[in-house]
């Protein structure tokens, strides 16, 4: 983050974030401001220059943020998943608003894209366009079912962490986030591959 871009430093945001990790709550609630402030920013100069029917990568916007918001050289691998489960909520928010307001203007076109990879349950990965408000849906339809996996999900698909990362920023191991992100992964592909059209 350069200079006179914002009145926060990247030693402040830093020192939040590992506050934060170590339990002071109120840190949180002074960093959220910050993170939210840098993605929306990313968010909407990389929107503007998109073309129509564009797919967005959400995880390339939040990794631009964390570079430019943090000191590298001061964070540990808890930190940087923490910092990513923090920017993978706000992420979500930024791109479902703008995909609400994109749909009131346009009185119901103009569905904003995202790329998820790696949901198919079958052995081919291929990368998977879904409307922002589908996802959005379907995430919180699974977060009824089972919130910890909601959550896999978010920062899978919105920050790209391994599963050793996500298991980090959520506290539980590695074999349980592998067994819920692949349950995650069957849940969704069905539910969204139901609302895509048929190929012609």
């Amino acid at each position: 983050m350069s200079a006179g871009s914002s009145p926060v430093s990247t030693e402040h945001v830093t020192r939040l974030l590992i506050d934060w990790r170590r339990g002071n709550q109120a840190a949180l609630d002074e960093l959220l401001p910050f993170v939210y402030k840098e993605l929306r920013r990313l968010a909407q100069a990389r929107l503007r220059q998109e073309p129509r029917g564009h797919t967005l990568q959400a995880t390339a916007l939040v990794h631009e943020a964390y570079v430019r918001l943090v000191d590298l050289k001061q964070l540990t691998l808890s930190d940087r998943t923490h910092f990513f489960a923090i920017a993978a909520r706000v992420m979500r928010q930024i791109l479902v608003d703008h995909a609400r307001r994109k749909r009131a203007d346009k009185r119901g076109g103009g569905a904003t894209v995202i790329t998820l990879s790696s949901i198919s349950a079958v052995s081919r990965s291929d990368a998977f366009d879904v409307d922002v408000i589908d996802l959005n849906a379907a995430l919180e339809e699974l977060a009824a079912l089972d919130q910890r996996t909601a959550r896999v999900v978010e920062l899978k698909f919105f920050v790209g962490l391994t599963l050793e990362e996500t298991a980090d920023a959520l506290g539980v191991s590695h074999a349980t986030v592998e067994r819920e992100w692949a349950v995650a992964k069957a849940w969704l592909f069905r539910r969204l591959a139901a609302d895509r059209p048929a190929e012609r």
